[in-house]
């Protein structure tokens, strides 16, 4: 009797294979000497590298011995073109930081090419840190959104709404006509999607916030708002409003699933609750909250409550970095030192908040965060061999406290290569940094028409 045919090999465009892989899903599982399959973008399967060379036929093998493989970072909340005031104006609490030097310096100098430029030194930042998905808020978000197109990375930009008029529009009328003609240009990229941002309770009236729940429910799309970031917030709201912020918008009608609230260092356990039953996500960008004292937001309250709870840097002006992996160890060890216990908030809840709760916040799970077959791939790679992340026991625990955003070697996003052994392939680096440079010698020739204005 003849022996059985063979099996004939399936068709892929890339396989990965890794000394760790970690999917995310489940929570804190690390897989050893496996491989992930792609094809047309999206992952295919992840099995041991032993049965995916024998299964599928690929057009690419990539073999990553010495390194973890898992989903790329998801910067959850960022202003990226605000790079380009990175150590503008440091060491000074957050209403001097905005009022006399940020928002004066954004009137003069903030157009289309200053956005483009910083946004485009950010994203070179981003992905040379292994962060594949960022969400943006900030002015002209039709050339944010065009950068991205461009730098083949994955993007959910805000449509920005306030009350006081700015380079981009002159009331809240205008930001939203505006946002969602940006939005309707950019409906139905593979990459790009957007969400409604209005800027915080304090620079946006009721009958604003009214029309934009109306148009969150309608269109079902994804609310981002600064919202409980310092005391004196607090205190201005009871002053206008008689009632605390998050007060304000559950009566309002915001405090639903499709609202990521960002910061958050002001809260009681009864609004904790609220936020619980509302299904809305938190947020928490650790480092912006440190270095302008905004406060403690209360990382082990909520993840005890069961709240969604993602990681961001905010903009590079009052963080300074766009590091993911420094925002996953403040985070975790920041939970401990206000808690008071060393074993709240481990390494794998934190990494979940880098990657799946990220998505999650932006209404993206259903495409990325985790390593499950039919979610797109976007995945990177962080080589553990150097001295800093020897021995490994546990590469979970290595990429929170002791990996270093430089020892990401690897970047795919949709299953396309952007960055290979630590060299970005679509991105002109040279080209975004000398118009980086330039733009600091325009703003520090002009240091007194800054402050005048």
């Amino acid at each position: 009797m003849p022996p059985p045919e063979p099996c004939a090999m399936q068709p892929a465009d890339l396989i990965i294979s890794a000394r760790w892989t970690i999917p995310v899903e489940p929570e804190g599982q690390v897989l050893d000497d496996h491989a992930l399959v792609v094809r047309d973008g999206r992952i295919v399967d992840l099995l041991p590298t032993a049965q995916a060379t024998q299964r599928y036929a690929a057009v690419a093998l990539v073999r990553r011995p010495n390194h973890v493989l898992l989903p790329g970072l998801v910067n959850a909340h960022t202003h990226s073109p605000m790079t380009l005031f990175r150590g503008f104006a440091d060491d000074m609490p957050l209403d001097a930081w905005l009022g006399q030097h940020i928002w004066p310096a954004e009137a003069r100098w903030v157009d289309a090419g200053f956005v483009r430029d910083g946004a485009e030194l950010a994203m070179l930042e981003m992905l040379r840190g292994g962060t594949t998905c960022f969400n943006d808020m900030y002015f002209y978000p039709d050339v944010v959104a065009r950068a991205v197109d461009a730098s083949g990375l994955r993007a959910c930009i805000g449509m920005i709404v306030l009350e006081h008029p700015t380079v981009w529009a002159q009331n809240a009328e205008e930001y939203l006509r505006k946002g969602l003609a940006v939005r309707d240009q950019f409906r139905g990229h593979p990459r790009i999607s957007m969400v409604f941002a209005p800027h915080a309770p304090y620079t946006v009236a009721d009958s604003s916030f009214r029309q934009i729940q109306l148009l969150a429910n309608e269109l079902d799309t994804q609310i981002q708002m600064h919202v409980h970031e310092t005391a004196d917030e607090l205190a201005e709201s009871e002053r206008r409003f008689s009632r605390r912020p998050l007060q304000r918008l559950d009566e309002l009608g915001l405090l639903t699933p499709l609202l990521a609230a960002v910061h958050m260092t002001q809260l009681v356990a009864e609004e904790i609750t609220l936020l619980r039953e509302r299904g809305v996500s938190v947020v928490h960008c650790p480092e912006s909250n440190l270095k302008l004292a905004s406060g403690f937001c209360p990382v082990a309250e909520l993840a005890s409550a069961g709240i969604n709870i993602a990681l961001g840097t905010d903009g590079a002006a009052s963080n300074n970095d766009l590091d993911m992996f420094g925002e996953m160890r403040s985070c975790a060890l920041l939970a401990k030192g206000v808690a008071q216990r060393a074993d709240v908030v481990p390494a794998a809840a934190v990494l979940s908040m880098a990657t799946l709760n990220g998505a999650r916040a932006l209404g993206l799970d259903d495409r990325i965060g985790s390593l499950l077959a039919g979610k797109e791939a976007d995945v990177i790679c962080v080589d553990l061999s150097a001295a800093a992340t020897q021995p490994v026991y546990d590469p979970v625990s290595h990429l929170v406290y002791a990996a270093s955003r430089d020892q990401v070697s690897d970047v795919w996003v949709a299953g396309r290569q952007l960055l290979a052994d630590g060299r970005p392939l679509l991105a002109e680096s040279a080209l975004i940094l000398a118009r980086a440079e330039a733009w600091r010698a325009r703003l520090s020739a002009t240091p007194e028409s800054v402050a005048d204005d």
